[in-house]
């Protein structure tokens, strides 16, 4: 059997539970207080890989691949509900079961940050510090318009592509780290999960999930996190930011700084929405913001 497109860049053992009657795979690795890094679509917790490596030394870091993504089950409707709200359901019984008491730093991309902070919103008490990484936690803003590729992704036609092409992995590979490319064996190893019409069911639905009116599952999610990121006040929060990012751009940006304005922010002009990959050095960056902001009154 040849090795996984992923096996050089990987080298983790992941655990398998059982999450809503689904297998979830996720990292876990190092011991030391809990960081949860929470990813977002069409990625896995391969994203996450060298922040893991850099972290476990002196940390916990547990890194789950959401249902349908990554190396967890990939179940169909009719057994399992792809809404947001399931998905903050999800990493909460993932986290009774992995850290059911104690402090957690969230590190989140992408749809991981409404997830993320979906879960945080619900538990303030046990949020030490926030890393955001391009996502959001909040509604579309007023002068963001949704990029005509997820306009089309939410059509019969971009279902077809994305279901029977894998399009949506495959152009994010492509486009999604601009200052440094992926490479072909990190394409490969991004959009392997997603091998067939099968698994890529939640590819498709978190695109589809997105929420733009009060007609869609997701609004009353997204308006209940809204309303309760004031819990969050106070939590020290770090924003690094690549500002070529066609999805995730300054209006998301600015909307995280406008409800979270302690927050420290680092920009980077030349990187993409895959800005670990983008740039490296945001993983010391990152160290270095957790070790600045020692826990302190967090039960």
């Amino acid at each position: 059997m040849s090795p996984s497109p992923w096996a050089p860049y990987y080298p983790f053992v992941g655990r398998v539970l059982d999450v809503g009657g689904h297998r979830m795979h996720c990292l876990d690795e190092g011991r030391g207080e809990t960081v949860v890094m929470v990813h977002g679509n069409p990625t896995w917790s391969f994203y996450f890989r060298e922040a893991v490596k850099a972290l476990r030394g002196r940390y916990r870091c547990i890194v789950p691949d959401h249902i349908g993504m990554g190396l967890s089950d990939k179940p169909d409707d009719g057994h399992y509900r792809y809404t947001l709200k399931r998905r903050v359901d999800d990493l909460e019984e993932l986290l009774e079961q992995l850290a059911p008491t104690g402090p957690v730093t969230l590190v989140v991309h992408d749809w991981g940050g409404m997830i993320g902070m979906g879960w945080a919103v619900r538990h303030p008490q046990r949020v030490a510090r926030v890393v955001a990484l391009n996502t959001s936690c909040f509604r579309l803003p007023a002068e963001k318009t949704l990029p005509w590729p997820l306009i089309l992704s939410r059509t019969p036609l971009g279902a077809f592509l994305i279901r029977g092409g894998n399009a949506f992995a495959r152009v994010a590979a492509r486009t999604c780290a601009r200052k440094r490319p992926l490479s072909k064996a990190l394409r490969a190893a991004y959009t392997a999960p997603y091998r067939g019409w099968r698994e890529r069911i939640a590819t498709l639905r978190f695109v589809q999930d997105i929420p733009l009116s009060r007609m869609d599952p997701a609004w009353e999610e997204v308006v209940f996190i809204e309303e309760n990121l004031h819990a969050l006040s106070a939590t020290p929060m770090f924003l690094p930011w690549g500002m070529k990012d066609w999805v995730f751009d300054r209006r998301f940006l600015d909307g995280w700084r406008a409800r979270f304005p302690r927050a420290e922010v680092k920009t980077f002009d030349d990187c993409g929405h895959y800005l670990l990959d983008d740039a490296p050095e945001v993983v010391p960056l990152i160290a270095d913001f957790l070790a600045r902001h020692p826990l302190k009154g967090v039960s």
